[in-house]
């Protein structure tokens, strides 16, 4: 409502003029008698609903014009990422105003205080969360909300609810200073649940955003020295990220239903100050109501997208890639790599033949396992001891290079070899294969999720490689000794 201007109601693709006659003075006072008193940032609301009314004044603090914002409680409009707020991480949430974000949180306190049984405060700094009235709005079940007198003290409530009401989760509605950013990281230090909300359209807008880049790691310039500019590729002078992000999954709304995960804050920050693409999700709600997860992963600037039509593909290649994880990820190695310094590399290689050892010679140290040279020559290279012990391989040296000296030597190399390395990582290659089975047979083939084996963090780990290698999305649940990991389907339409 403006004066001097025709009502209207502004839907999201089409205006409707609900009067023809231009609204007056005498219209404008009617409206503001029957609502409450505006606050400072002139926002006001009506008791025992969620509509939020905001005016606005001409130079003599007169109201002049009412913006009416209906407030509704859409149930279930979050269950497309129920999952993510069963791991317990913070979570922020970004878009344009009207899209959604105010309505996501009023339902993600709810499920998190009545189903997953968590303490949660909501910090309502407008009431746009919970409704304009003391007794909160029934949508945001057992939540507890705390009011904030003044828009500038939002920072200073939310340290008050960590510091007196100890919950486990912390709603924030519209983080927009940057002292609102410090409180909320040092809230997220505290180990509390984040939940927040910002106007922007996607994480490459808040990276530039200096006033809440802090929110994502916050970004600084950094000066590489002439070796690691040429080993990167790039600049001397690049960003990097700061610190450990605050919130460890962006959402970004871009329409109703239409929702973009990031899950691995940290990773898709640095992705993107490398020049690189993010790893995304995409996940939004067909006309049948199905949810559907679209996951899109770069790798070398090309887009490798999930579906149907790759079913057969993915099979043929999915031993492959297990190897290939094996072999990267997981370094098994059944032989030893030898670095020779001032020694005959026909001899060495005479005696590891003669004796069938699994040794192999390298001329590279960055392969080595271990390093075997003259004792006098090894003394005076200092650069190499040095080297060796920065990437902890172990020196053996002889004094003079006969052949009895180096079979002796190349025994105790042998007999000095750590190989129970290679059982725990053959237990490893069991439990991938295991894993590879249930995905190609049930996850993939029937589109239905699968819980494996209760496995220790360390086989866990590589459990969570190999999913992204299929570009499907898994948690760890339950409880050690019995935790496990859950795969979920994706879409393959």
């Amino acid at each position: 409502m403006d004066l001097g201007k025709k009502p209207e109601a502004r839907f999201s693709d089409h205006v409707y003029y609900i009067s023809n006659k231009n609204i007056n003075w005498q219209d404008i006072n009617y409206c503001i008698r029957r609502l409450g008193k505006f606050n400072v940032d002139n926002r006001t609301g009506i008791k025992n609903t969620l509509h939020r009314i905001s005016s606005i004044n001409n130079r003599e603090g007169q109201v002049v014009g009412l913006t009416y914002r209906v407030g509704r409680a859409v149930l279930g409009n979050i269950n497309i990422i129920r999952d993510l707020l069963e791991i317990g991480h913070s979570i922020l949430i970004l878009g344009k105003p009207g899209v959604g974000k105010t309505t996501a949180i009023r339902e993600i306190a709810r499920i998190l205080a009545d189903e997953i049984g968590k303490r949660v405060i909501i910090i309502d700094t407008s009431n746009e969360i919970a409704g304009d009235s003391d007794i909160g709005h029934f949508s945001i079940g057992r939540a507890r909300r705390m009011q904030v007198k003044h828009p500038q003290l939002q920072h200073q409530v939310m340290i008050e609810a960590i510091e007196n009401h100890m919950p486990e989760v912390i709603i924030i509605d519209e983080i927009s200073t940057e002292l609102e950013a410090i409180a909320a990281r040092t809230i997220a230090e505290r180990g509390v649940q984040l939940i927040g909300t910002a106007h922007g359209n996607s994480l490459e807008n808040l990276i530039r955003n200096f006033t809440l880049s802090d929110l994502i790691g916050g970004i600084q310039y950094v000066t590489l020295g002439d070796e690691e500019a040429r080993k990167r590729g790039t600049q001397k002078s690049i960003l990097e990220r700061k610190s450990f992000p605050t919130f460890n999954i962006v959402i970004e709304i871009h329409q109703l239903y239409s929702w973009r995960i990031h899950q691995d804050v940290e990773q898709n920050v640095d992705r993107i100050l490398q020049g690189s693409r993010p790893i995304l999700q995409d996940r939004f709600i067909s006309l049948d109501n199905k949810h559907i997860i679209k996951y899109s992963q770069y790798n070398n600037n090309e887009i490798i997208n999930s579906n149907k039509s790759k079913l057969h593909s993915i099979k043929e290649h999915s031993n492959h890639l297990l190897h290939e994880l094996v072999n990267k990820n997981m370094n098994i190695n059944h032989k030893i790599y030898l670095y020779l310094h001032s020694l005959s590399y026909k001899e060495t290689q005479s005696c590891i033949d003669n004796m069938q050892l699994p040794i192999i010679l390298t001329k590279s140290l960055d392969n080595a396992n271990a390093i075997l040279g003259l004792r006098i020559q090894t003394k005076n290279t200092p650069k190499l001891r040095e080297i060796a012990k920065n990437k902890k391989i172990p020196i053996y040296v002889i004094s003079n290079e006969t052949i009895p000296q180096l079979i002796k030597v190349l025994k105790n190399i042998i007999n000095s070899y750590d190989f129970k390395k290679v059982y725990k990582n053959t237990h490893i290659f069991d439990s991938l294969k295991e894993m590879r089975m249930a995905i190609l047979n049930i996850v993939l083939s029937k589109n239905q999720t699968v819980e494996l084996l209760p496995r220790i963090a360390y086989i866990r780990k590589y459990q969570h490689i190999l999913a992204g290698y299929f570009n499907l999305y898994a948690i760890s649940v339950g409880k050690e000794p019995f935790r496990r990991l859950r795969i979920y389907p994706r879409s393959l339409a």
